[in-house]
Order: structure tokens, then sequence, then C-alpha cells
């Protein structure tokens, strides 16, 4: 099986391509909800040669079964955020070191050291709740970068504000990480022009605003902070590593990260560049749960390999993959 450092030292497709291949093996053998998926499926594991065959897990099944390839004990488990009655998707996680070392990874690998930062956080819904992955990654990347003014804001804008002009007047590099409508709520009572500072969204309005397209709400947070682009956070409960966009909506995986576009009728069969259909994500740091994950948001990818995300499935269910969800 392929070991941590293998795994973030991918430099090639090749190499990519080799090492899922290899975990997808290992997770139709050894995780039991995916064995029986692609039993189901009638997919045959030795006739998968490449990793458009490989078949993708819906999402949904993180809701209502334990995804797990490894018989070694889970060290944490990461839920959702939901409304109430809904039912909230759980990832059980046997090495938490690989989650870790993959959000470290890939935010030095599209931004510089940790330690370079100082990180503020505007993450109410989130910190109101257990079992956050984000939260879990925040708390890590405050105090790894060791900054004295890194910590969270909660519904204090009025220190939010002090700290960024504070911390503008020292030209300290700052990430503001904030859910979408903390933000906006912000800059309805502060403007700050701070051109050198990167505003992270993470997405969702939590139900506490009406949703907004991405390019009316990018041009409202640039106004509000007086910054060149908007940045973005692309990932979820049920993954164990994220991509980044710098600007413009288009976001960009690390090396051991891939993102495929489902057709949306057919969901097993794959479509081209420039096409919208659903987001499938391959994610080989999941090496303990499932990699190959049918996620239920709408997207298409660029011919660079970059990737857009444009919406969601309207149905709660992805159509026609919905084996043994019961």
């Amino acid at each position: 099986m392929l070991n941590q450092e293998d795994l973030f030292a991918i430099k090639t497709a090749e190499e990519f391509n080799a090492h899922a291949l290899s975990i997808f093996k290992h997770q139709a053998k050894n995780c039991q909800v995916y064995k029986e998926y692609i039993h189901h499926l009638k997919i045959d594991v030795d006739q998968v040669k490449n990793i458009e065959q490989i078949p993708f897990l819906p999402i949904s099944f993180f809701k209502t079964h334990h995804i797990l390839s490894s018989r070694n004990p889970v060290e944490i488990t990461f839920s959702s955020s939901g409304t109430t009655g809904m039912v909230q998707s759980s990832h059980h996680v046997t090495n938490v070191s690989l989650y870790e070392q993959s959000y470290l990874k890939a935010f030095e690998h599209f931004y510089a050291e940790v330690n370079d930062y100082c990180f503020l956080a505007l993450l109410p819904s989130y910190q109101q709740r257990s079992g956050s992955s984000l939260i879990y990654m925040v708390n890590d990347l405050i105090e790894k970068s060791g900054h004295p003014q890194s910590g969270y804001f909660l519904y204090n804008h009025d220190e939010l504000l002090q700290t960024l002009l504070a911390l503008k007047a020292k030209s300290q590099p700052t990430v503001l990480i904030g859910v979408t409508y903390a933000l906006l709520d912000f800059i309805e009572q502060f403007e700050i022009d701070f051109p050198e500072l990167i505003v992270m969204e993470t997405g969702g309005m939590k139900g506490k605003r009406k949703e907004m397209v991405r390019e009316e709400l990018h041009e409202q947070l640039t106004k509000g902070f007086g910054v060149p682009s908007i940045h973005s956070e692309y990932g979820m409960t049920e993954l164990l590593s994220q991509a980044y966009s710098l600007g413009d909506g288009v976001f960009n995986c690390p090396s051991w990260m891939r993102v495929l576009i489902r057709d949306t009728n057919d969901p097993l069969s794959l479509i081209h560049h420039g096409k919208t259909g659903g987001i499938n994500v391959v994610d080989l740091a999941n090496i303990n749960s499932c990699s190959f994950i049918a996620t239920q948001d709408l997207g298409k990818i660029n011919p660079d390999g970059s990737f857009e995300v444009l919406g969601r499935f309207d149905n709660a269910d992805i159509r026609g993959c919905n084996l043994l969800v019961q």
C-alpha cells in the first residue's frame, strides 16, 4: 500500500494514476460498502485498468454507512453541518495525520509556509457545533502560525476590524478565513482597504442569507475588503484534501487530488472539458475510507485541469447512484 511520504510526493499524472489504481484495488477489497457497491454495478475489479474506469461512491453513503477501508481504530469522526432534522455525513478517520499533512502541504503549495501568516477566522456556524473538519484545520493553522494575533472572532466585528488595521500597518501577511454570510455581515458594518489581505471564503449562507451568484458575491467582498480577488477553499467533511481558488472561482487541486466530471444523466460515464456535469473527486488522502467520491456539486473542468463549481444537484440523491442507500 501507498505510504504517506509517497502520497504527498506525487509529481506526475502517471504516478497519480498508478497510486489511484492501487488504492482502488485495496478499497474494493477492504471497504465493505464500496465492495458491495462495485458488486451491484457488476464491475470486475481486475478489468479496471485506468482511472476513468473506477466507479465513484455517491457521497450520500457517508450519511447512511460507515465508510472504512482500515481495521485500525477511529481516531476522530468529522461530521457535516446540517439543519435540524437533516441526516449528517460522518467521516471516520483512522489516521488524522493524513488530514494534517494534506492541508498543511496543500496550503504551502498554493501559498507559503504557515508560520509566515497570521490567520483570522470568522466561522460562527462552524464554531457553534462539534465535529467540523474545517475547525480542526483552522485550529491547527492558527497554532502553527505562532502569531499572537491569530484567532477566532465569532461575531466580534469591531475587534476584527482593529486587528486587520493593526496587521495592515505592520505589513503582516494575513489570511482571513470566513463563512460567506459572516464576511458579508462584516463588510455591511465596516469597509477596509487592505489589498495584501487574503480573504478566503468557505462557501455557504447556512440559511442566514439568500444565495448569491459567485460574481456578485465576490464583487461585494472585493469592494468591502479592498482586495483584488477573493480566494476560496473547496473541501468537505467526506474528503481529507482541499482544492484552492486564488480568484475568479477557478480551483486547482494538490498533486494527490483530482476532479473528474460525470454525465448528469449517466453517472457512470465521464464527460469532456468544458461541459457541465457532476463533480467526482479522487482524494488519495482518503486511503482509509474511500478515495473515489461522487459529490452533489455541479462543475466543469478547464483545458488546463483546473475546475469551476457551478452549483448543486436539485435532488437529494444523485440519479442512478443510490444503490445500497436504504
